[in-house]
């Protein structure tokens, strides 16, 4: 009785157990269908009190940490991540992207690291993992940019999330979603936070802010407003909206409202005329805008077609009769496979932006590129900490006159959900690199004076040429982080080329060639194969036939031999030990006499050639019978040697 008794609770717990299991397995669906309509708030809730009893499901953990992620929450997305990652390592490489961001999140730069080498395997041409393997240094470049600002909270904060500022005058103009004292606050279900409205506050001269004033009412909607921009005589701004316009809301295909850019001019002390930029759709999201110097160029972000990410920055020419051109992609050497977003033109002609494609600190870090001539863009940099941390920081401007500025950032010890923090940098940001190194005789060492040293860009267009000096040193200075091609030549010498990166920090790259004679000095024991870069004489297997390829090898060595009638060579062939010793020695005999009949059907006599097959007995590494070697050692001992024996 007592057995049985104990053998009806274990049962009765399996039974609860397991129907505590397919409970919370029920409730799965319905977060994620939320899910699926971007209601990322209501279906964490759900998702983790399923977890919290014990559930786990590798699909579950891909959508708890991807909610946490896609709302910027990158510290408990990490932890689903790694709930996600000790149940299965075998994911797709965007979550060892996210994954790593999230470590960056939690201080762990080392494993994220790791997860951006996987991530870089299995991505192959993602222009994410191509930037970490072109700067893996990034950690130390961003040292080496940081220290530059001071940084303070701007005193304008609610407890809501207040981001994405514009200059207006002597105010500041961004986005906050504080309560406006209505009794009924309408909220976005992505993060069931409130929408935003525009407001500004006064800069004082003394860098304190003002009071805190809800922006133009026929500007602000029941939907968002944010991140404006303003022309020079502030009577156009244009700014982002949620697809709403005279009270008429659209969706998408997919049913969702999506943002559109809007422009609005000023008019008898009001902001009035708002109307929706043309290259809108109602199929993508067009947002943040930002003007060139000259007004003549609009830039933004966008998913539009034609992106090469998440998000990318486009640029629209604004033509002078009012209407745009095409938007145009700004290219890979702004945008990743990533989120590009929130440009800004500082009045030196600097693109700052947002992005969590190139090598940051984690999330969103703030980065700046030169703008040259005809618009091009010169290399991105991170602008570094304190502007950058390990959360998302983003909408970064300045005044160029007195290098104040504003930006935004979500990291702890804020006020809401995202804070505008303000910034005096106390220098610029300035890299300078010298690319050097020394031209060598690439057999003596001797240091080559007087070899012409060219340096080309990325495009192998030529950008300067120097000579090597009485040492064999150049020098060029050169733009930092921009890949180059530098090629050596001088009179007797082979040319050689070389590529090389040069870092994001201020110092020396250091790149040296060494040149290889074009003639050589032979004599008694050269082995011309090695003289004349002559690779293995190939033959098919198991014949001693001279093929093709080995006949134009040998064509080098007939070449030598008519021009120094005197020479006498003897040729020796080699194996590798694979096959037995007997075997070895009579192919590698085959293919010797093959070759000295080759040479001497071809007009040299007999009388100069010899030749032998040594088999395996002269292997140049540790490959011997029942070693593990790999093809490329076992290549290296199938060689052909051509001997000098006599030069009389």
């Amino acid at each position: 009785m007592k057995i049985r008794k104990i053998f009806y609770s274990y049962s009765t717990v399996l039974l609860l157990l397991t129907l505590s299991g397919y409970s919370q397995k029920a409730k799965v669906p319905s977060a994620d269908k939320k899910y699926e309509n971007y209601s990322y708030v209501d279906a964490i809730y759900t998702y983790e009190y399923v977890a919290s009893k014990g559930y786990k499901d590798e699909k579950m953990f891909q959508k708890l940490g991807n909610a946490y992620y896609f709302t910027a929450d990158l510290v408990k997305a990490e932890k689903w991540y790694t709930e996600l990652f000790a149940m299965n390592l075998d994911q797709e490489s965007e979550y060892y992207y996210r994954y790593s961001q999230t470590l960056k999140a939690v201080g762990n730069y080392t494993k994220a690291d790791t997860m951006l080498e996987e991530f870089n395997k299995r991505s192959k041409n993602d222009q994410r993992g191509k930037l970490y393997a072109e700067q893996k240094n990034y950690l130390e470049d961003i040292k080496a940019n940081s220290g530059r600002f001071e940084v303070v909270d701007a005193g304008i904060n609610s407890e809501y999330s207040d981001y994405g500022s514009s200059f207006l005058k002597d105010n500041l103009v961004f986005a906050s979603a504080r309560d406006t004292g209505g009794v009924a606050k309408k909220v976005f279900k992505w993060n069931n936070k409130s929408f935003t409205n525009l407001y500004f506050s006064e800069i004082n001269p003394d860098g304190e802010m003002g009071k805190v004033i809800r922006f133009d009412k026929s500007i602000n909607s029941k939907f968002h407003e944010s991140t404006p921009v303003f022309t020079r005589d502030e009577k156009t701004m244009y700014f982002t909206r949620n697809n709403y316009l005279d009270g008429k809301k659209q969706k998408s295909s997919n049913r969702i409202v999506l943002l559109k850019l809007y422009k609005a001019t000023f008019e008898a002390g009001k902001w009035q005329n708002v109307i929706e930029l043309p290259f809108n759709s109602n199929e993508y999201s067009v947002a943040h805008p930002a003007l060139s110097l000259d007004e003549k160029i609009l830039y933004f972000a966008s998913d539009m077609p034609g992106t090469l990410g998440q998000s990318d920055l486009f640029s629209v020419t604004i033509n002078s009769d009012g209407s745009y051109g095409s938007p145009k992609n700004l290219g890979k050497s702004i945008n990743t496979e990533g989120r590009e977003t929130f440009p800004f033109i500082a009045k030196d002609n600097e693109l700052y932006f947002a992005s969590d494609g190139h090598p940051g600190l984690g999330g969103l870090d703030i980065f700046v590129s030169k703008i040259e001539e005809s618009n091009l863009l010169g290399e991105v940099q991170n602008v570094g900490s304190p502007i950058n941390g390990p959360l998302d920081d983003f909408a970064f401007l300045i005044n160029s006159k007195n290098r104040n500025g504003f930006f935004t950032s979500n990291r702890e010890g804020g006020n809401g959900y995202d804070d505008i923090y303000r910034f005096t940098e106390l220098r610029k940001l300035t890299c300078e690199q010298m690319l050097w190194g020394n031209i060598t005789d690439k057999e003596t060492g001797m240091q080559l004076s007087d070899a012409k040293v060219s340096l080309f860009d990325d495009e192998f267009k030529l950008v300067k040429e120097s000579l090597s000096d009485e040492t064999g040193r150049y020098n060029f200075e050169a733009l930092c982080g921009k890949t180059y091609y530098v090629r050596a030549d001088k009179m007797t010498y082979e040319t050689t080329e070389a590529k090389v990166i040069i870092r994001n920090r201020t110092g020396k790259t250091e790149l040296s060639l060494q040149l290889e004679k074009r003639i050589k000095e032979i004599g008694v024991g050269t082995d011309l194969a090695k003289t004349l870069n002559i690779p293995i004489i190939y033959f098919d297997l198991d014949k001693s036939a001279i093929r093709k390829d080995a006949a134009f090898e040998l064509e080098k060595i007939l070449s030598v031999m008519e021009a120094n009638p005197k020479m006498k060579i003897d040729v020796r062939s080699h194996t590798d030990s694979r096959q037995t010793n007997k075997y070895n020695e009579k192919l590698s005999d085959r293919r010797a006499k093959a070759t000295v009949e080759w040479l001497i059907k071809n007009g040299i006599s007999s009388d100069r050639l010899t030749g032998k097959g040594y088999g395996e007995s002269q292997l140049v590494n540790k490959c011997v019978d029942g070693v593990k070697c790999t093809e490329d050692e076992h290549q290296a001992n199938r060689r052909s040697e051509f001997i000098i024996v006599t030069m009389e």
